[in-house]
């Protein structure tokens, strides 16, 4: 089943069930799908890839609110970003842990041969292929920087 076919009925069960939190969060998936399909070159339905691309972009923009209502101490409207961001994940694959991802990346950096801050953007660029969708570009980056630095 398509994602939009399973948002579109989660988005009804959720309105039955009148859950605001998913309803907001289904909704946002909903308007984002819509815009994709419609854009211009964009094809009949959308690929798995492209979803989740779709899906890892809502989930991003929702971090970046979070992060400046929590520094305008706006706790109420964080809260509600933190509750999409919940919702949205649940159509995502699993994340690596922390600890799996730097084992991931040591490998890749290992198999590239890069020893110095120089070969950051190689190892960005196969890392951020082969982990698409199993971390965030910002945890990727953080680690890569942390193993090509010496200490």
């Amino acid at each position: 089943m398509s994602l939009e076919l399973t948002i579109n009925d989660n988005l009804k069960k959720a309105m039955l069930a009148k859950d605001e939190k998913g309803l907001r969060a289904l909704r946002a998936i909903k308007a984002s799908i819509l815009l994709a399909k419609t854009a211009e070159g964009a094809g009949e339905s959308l690929s798995e890839d492209t979803e989740m691309k779709l899906l890892q972009k809502l989930v991003k923009q929702r971090r970046d609110s979070i992060d400046i209502f929590e520094q305008q101490n706006r706790a109420d409207l964080a809260q509600k970003e933190k509750e999409e961001v919940e919702v949205i994940e649940q159509y995502l694959p699993k994340q690596l842990d922390p600890a799996e991802l730097k084992t991931i990346i040591a490998a890749i950096i290992s198999q590239l041969g890069v020893t110095n801050i120089s070969g950051l953007g190689q190892v960005m660029g196969v890392a951020s292929k082969q982990l698409a969708g199993k971390a965030d570009g910002k945890a990727i980056s953080a680690i890569v920087k942390e193993l090509l630095t010496p200490q």
